[in-house]
C-alpha cells in the first residue's frame, strides 16, 4: 500500500480534482500542507498579501472559466477568520471555492492555544460545509466530499481545517485509484417543462429573466437558442449579464432599482409573463414586490429547491439545473415550432428594441472635473467584446452596469450579493491568473480600491497584468447618495490636503504613487479628452511590463447616479440629464431615436 502524510494525500486529491492553481499565505500551522504542495508539484501557488485577498483571488479564478474551483490556503487563527468574507461572498453568489486552513494540534484544541480558533463553527453559516478533521485517515474522504458538495446542487464554498498533527500523520492512500464522486444536479421533467412552455405560449408579452445559474451551468448558448426559437426577449440579471450579447435583438436590458436600464424597466412593466431561470429574485432587481409581480404570471426554475417561493410564490416552480432545464426547453420549443404552434413574438420583440432606441442615459459630457458617465463611454470605445470586466460595489458598479456593454458570459465578473469593498483588486488578479490571454479590466471607486490595495504587489511579483480603471471622487459615493434621505453628509468624505501631492487639489490619496510603490504602472487623467489615449497606453504598459496598470480618473466630487429612492422599479430617479440627441450617447447599443 502507498503511505504518505495526510497533507500529501490532500494535495494529490486536489490535483486529481483538476486544481492547477492556489492562492494563499503560508504559516506555521499550514506549513506541512505547503511542503506537500512543493513536493507534489503541478499546482501553481500565488502568494497573497492579505488572506482575505487570497479568498477573493480564488473567487475570481472560479468565476472566470467553467469548471474552475479556486483554492485559498491560510494558517490557523486569523487566517481563517480573514477568509470569512470571501467565503460569504462565494456562498452568496453560488461560487465554489475551497478554503484550506491550518489548525493547532488536536491535543490543545479548546485550551486557548496560540491562534487556535474554532474556524469550522465560525465558517459554517457561510459555507456548504466546514469541518475540522480530527482523524488523519479521514482526510481523503473529507476532501473527496468537499469537491462533491462544491459542485453538486447549488454550487458554493467549503472549508477544510487541518490540525498540524493531522497533516503530518502518515496514512495509507493510493492516489492512482482515487476517483471524484459523481456530481448531483437536479433536472426538470418533461411534464414540468411542457407546463412552463404552455404558460409562456398563453402570454402576449413574455420575458425571460436569466440569472447567474445560467452562467454557472455554462448554458448561455442554450438560453439564446430557446429565446430565439420562441422569440422571447431576455432580461439578464446583474449576475447573468453576458448570457446573450448586449447587442442581440432579444436583449431587453437589465431591470432593477440601481443596476438597470431605463428601457429594461419600462419593458418589464409592460410584460405579462416572466420565466426566471437560475435567478433568485434579488431585492435590488425586484424592488417592491407588489409592483414587480402585479399582472404577471411567473415560472421559476432554480437548482436550489428552497429558492422556489423564497421571495414570492411563482405560478409554477421547477427545481432544476439551468442547463438541464434549458435542454428540455429547447427540445419542446423545437417540436412546437416544427408543428407551427409557437406564437409570433416579433412585434413584442421589436417594441423592446424601440424602447432601447428611445430611453437612454447621457454619457457624453465635456465637463472638468470629468463626469463619471464619460469614463464608461470611453471604456466602451477602448475595450472590445473580449474584455473581462471585474467590479465589486458602489456607484462605479451601478453606473458601470447602466452604461457599459457586455457580450459574453463570464465577462462581467461581479460580487452581486455580498459586495465587499476591496474585492476588485484580488478578484481581478484571480481572473487574470485563470485566463492569462484575455484582456482583464477592473473597475473601482477609490474606497473599494484602497481596501485591499496591497494586493497590487501580488500582480507585480507574479507578473499578472491587467488594467484597473479607478474612478476617484474622494467620496464613499454610494453611501453619500444614500445619506441624502437623512439630510446628512457624514463620515463619507475622503478628501484631504495631501502635503506630498498638492497637485491633487484636495483629493487626498495619491493612488499613482502608491501603485508605483507597489511595483505597478499608473496613469492619472484629469480631462475627458485624454481618457481614450490613457486606456490605450495602459493596455500597452500592461503587455510590456506584465504588471497591473492603474488608470486613475479624477471625476467630479458629487454625481448622483440614477436609482429608485422609493424601492419601486417604476420610479427610478434620473438625477442627471437624459440623452435627447444621438451625440449624447454615442456608444449606446441602439442609435438614439428622438
Amino acid at each position: 500500500m502507498a503511505r504518505m502524510t495526510a497533507a500529501r494525500a490532500a494535495v494529490e486529491i486536489l490535483r486529481r480534482e483538476g486544481v492547477t492553481d492556489a492562492f494563499g499565505v503560508p504559516g506555521a500551522a499550514i506549513n506541512p500542507f505547503y511542503a506537500a504542495l512543493k513536493a507534489a508539484g503541478g499546482i501553481s501557488h500565488t502568494l497573497a498579501r492579505h488572506v482575505e485577498g487570497a479568498s477573493h483571488m480564488a473567487e475570481g479564478y472560479t468565476r472566470a472559466r467553467p469548471g474552475n474551483i479556486g483554492v485559498c490556503v491560510g494558517t490557523s487563527g486569523p487566517a481563517g477568520t480573514d477568509m470569512i468574507t470571501g467565503l460569504y461572498s462565494a456562498l452568496a453568489d453560488s461560487i465554489p471555492i475551497l478554503c484550506v486552513t491550518g489548525q493547532a494540534p488536536t491535543s490543545v484544541l479548546h485550551k486557548e492555544d496560540f491562534q487556535a480558533v474554532d474556524i469550522a463553527s465560525i465558517a459554517r453559516p457561510v459555507t456548504k460545509t466546514a469541518v475540522t478533521v480530527l482523524e488523519a485517515a479521514q482526510v481523503p474522504g473529507v476532501f473527496q466530499q468537499a469537491f462533491h458538495l462544491m459542485r453538486s446542487g447549488r454550487p458554493g464554498p467549503v472549508l477544510v481545517d487541518l490540525p498540524v498533527d493531522v497533516q503530518l500523520t502518515e496514512i495509507e492512500f493510493d492516489p492512482e485509484t482515487y476517483a471524484p464522486l459523481p456530481v448531483y444536479k437536479p433536472a426538470a421533467t418533461r411534464a414540468q417543462i411542457e407546463k412552463a412552455v404552455g404558460l409562456l405560449n398563453a402570454s402576449e408579452r413574455p420575458l425571460i429573466v436569466a440569472g447567474g445559474g445560467v452562467v454557472n451551468a455554462d448554458a448561455a448558448e442554450l438560453l439564446v437558442e430557446f429565446a430565439e426559437l420562441t422569440g422571447t426577449p431576455v432580461v439578464p440579471t446583474l449576475m447573468g449579464w453576458g448570457v446573450l450579447p448586449d447587442d442581440h435583438e432579444l436583449n431587453a436590458g437589465m431591470v432593477g432599482l440601481q443596476t438597470s436600464h431605463r428601457y429594461g424597466n419600462a419593458t418589464f412593466l409592460e410584460s405579462d409573463f416572466v420565466l426566471g431561470i437560475g435567478n433568485r429574485w434579488a431585492n435590488r432587481h425586484t424592488g417592491r414586490l407588489d409592483v414587480y409581480t402585479a399582472g404577471r404570471t411567473f415560472v421559476h426554475i432554480d437548482i436550489e429547491p428552497t429558492q422556489i417561493g423564497r421571495i414570492f410564490a411563482p405560478d409554477h416552480g421547477i427545481t432544476s439545473d439551468a442547463g438541464a432545464a434549458l435542454r428540455l426547453l429547447v427540445e419542446v420549443a423545437r417540436e412546437l415550432k416544427a408543428a407551427g404552434r409557437l406564437p409570433d413574438r416579433s412585434g413584442w420583440a421589436a417594441a423592446t428594441q424601440e424602447k432601447r432606441a428611445r430611453l437612454q442615459r447621457r454619457t457624453h459630457f465635456d465637463d472638468i472635473p470629468i463626469k463619471p458617465q464619460r469614463v464608461y463611454e470611453e471604456m466602451n470605445k477602448a475595450f472590445g467584446p473580449e474584455t473581462r470586466y471585474v467590479c465589486a460595489i458602489g456607484l462605479a458598479q451601478i453606473a458601470g452596469a447602466q452604461l457599459l456593454h457586455v457580450h459574453r458570459p463570464r465577462h462581467w465578473i461581479n460580487c452581486g450579493q455580498a459586495g465587499p469593498l476591496g474585492w476588485t483588486v484580488p478578484a481581478a488578479l484571480g481572473v487574470a491568473r485563470a485566463d492569462p490571454e484575455a484582456p482583464v479590466v477592473a473597475l473601482s471607486g477609490d474606497y473599494d480600491f484602497q481596501f485591499l490595495i496591497e494586493e497590487l504587489a501580488v500582480g507585480a511579483q507574479h507578473r499578472i497584468p491587467y488594467v484597473h480603471v479607478l474612478v476617484n471622487n474622494a467620496y464613499l459615493g454610494l453611501i453619500r447618495q444614500a445619506q441624502r434621505a437623512f439630510d446628512i453628509d457624514f463620515q463619507v468624505n475622503l478628501e484631504f490636503e495631501n502635503i506630498n501631492a498638492p497637485e491633487l487639489g484636495g483629493y487626498g490619496v495619491d493612488h499613482v504613487r502608491v501603485a508605483e510603490g507597489l511595483g505597478c504602472k499608473a496613469i492619472r487623467v484629469t480631462e475627458p479628452g485624454a481618457l481614450g489615449a490613457a486606456f490605450e497606453q495602459a493596455r500597452k504598459l500592461a503587455a510590456e511590463h506584465r504588471v497591473p496598470v492603474v488608470v486613475e480618473v479624477i471625476v467630479e466630487r458629487v454625481t448622483n447616479i440614477a436609482m429608485s429612492t422609493t424601492n419601486d422599479i417604476g420610479a427610478v430617479v434620473e438625477f442627471e440629464e437624459i440623452a435627447t440627441e444621438p451625440g449624447h450617447a454615442p456608444t449606446s447599443i441602439r442609435t438614439l431615436k428622438v
